[in-house]
């Protein structure tokens, strides 16, 4: 039987397709946009760090819009589908596009698993919480909540409609993800984890640039984010998968977080400390676009996720980014 993975050139979904082949998945279908790797200077895929390696069979690489086509005619050893891909890039201003991506797309996965009764578990957002003052509440009437960006609404939108569908996946979830970060992210350029580009930052000037914060009640360097590491993130999609839908697991939107916002100057000083430096910040001005949409705090409540059964802890933001750099290392090294 094969999983379908799409988005598996991202981080979340290549660090998903990565945890797959190392517990035996027997096949991974793997799904995405892979001619963007050449602008981030890759020369094959997947990279060295993340080879899908299964058991027995060789895996099967499409275009994202080869899919469809492909389930329809090949999809009848398909156990589940992993759906990561999206136009994840939050200063999108193409409403069409990022519709056509986001939503339509997602809704053809969905309709595809209703029919063929396979498990679909596709990635929401935190961004679909909007301005974070009606909370972060994975239990609460969704509906209320207003997305701040084309993103976020584009999530939005299918999860309003996927609760409303009266023909669904036996099982399925969407999974929304607050800020993930880890191995594997280089090519989303400005839309990377700010752990990504300090690391840059301070290899090349010794210090790190936060943003300056525009609201009083936060200080700069003092606005607040729920950073979740991304092999924690993947832990709790794929515990999802496994777990059958029950009352205490029932289908539905779920919460991927630490539970517990840290500031980016403790994510700064993270890194620092996982280089071995001293801490050096400098804030700067935030860009215009980016001001009338930011986010000063998220958080994400995480008991419907407990509930469902994911105990472990998470990783804090000094682990992770101890953990980050160390996997950097091995591959350079490899």
């Amino acid at each position: 039987m094969a999983i379908v993975v799409t988005g598996a050139n991202g981080l979340i979904g290549s660090n998903l397709a990565a945890a797959l082949a190392a517990r035996g998945a027997r096949a991974l279908v793997i799904a995405d946009d892979f001619s963007s790797l050449a602008g981030a200077g890759a020369s094959n895929w997947p990279p060295a760090e993340l080879r899908y390696r299964s058991p027995a069979e060789t895996n099967l690489f499409l275009h994202y819009d080869e899919l469809p086509h492909w389930l329809a005619t090949s999809g009848q050893d398909v156990s589940a589908i992993l759906h990561m891909g999206a136009c994840s890039d939050t200063t999108v201003t193409d409403r069409d596009y990022v519709t056509r991506v986001n939503t339509d797309y997602t809704r053809t996965l969905w309709h595809w698993c209703a029919a063929q009764g396979v498990p679909l578990v596709y990635a929401s957002s935190a961004a679909t919480y909007g301005d974070g003052e009606l909370g972060f509440d994975d239990q609460a009437d969704p509906a209320q909540y207003k997305p701040l960006n084309l993103y976020g609404q584009s999530k939005h939108l299918f999860d309003l409609w996927a609760l409303d569908q009266p023909d669904a996946p036996p099982r399925w979830a969407g999974v929304k993800f607050f800020n993930v970060y880890g191995p594997n992210e280089a090519h989303k350029g400005r839309m990377a984890s700010m752990g990504y580009h300090w690391q840059r930052q301070i290899e090349r000037t010794g210090e790190a640039r936060l943003f300056k914060s525009y609201r009083e009640d936060y200080p700069d360097g003092g606005q607040k984010r729920d950073f979740i590491y991304v092999a924690d993130a993947v832990d709790a999609t794929l515990h999802l998968l496994d777990t059958p839908m029950s009352d205490a697991a029932p289908n539905g939107l779920y919460n991927v977080g630490t539970g517990r916002a840290r500031t980016f100057a403790d994510l700064a000083r993270a890194v620092f400390a996982a280089m071995g430096r001293a801490p050096r910040l400098v804030y700067i001005d935030m860009p215009e676009d980016l001001r009338a949409q930011y986010q000063y705090f998220t958080q994400a409540r995480i008991e419907k996720l407990r509930r469902a059964g994911f105990t472990r802890t998470m990783r804090s933001v000094e682990d992770g980014m101890a953990a980050y750099l160390e996997s950097a290392r091995e591959a350079q090294r490899a």
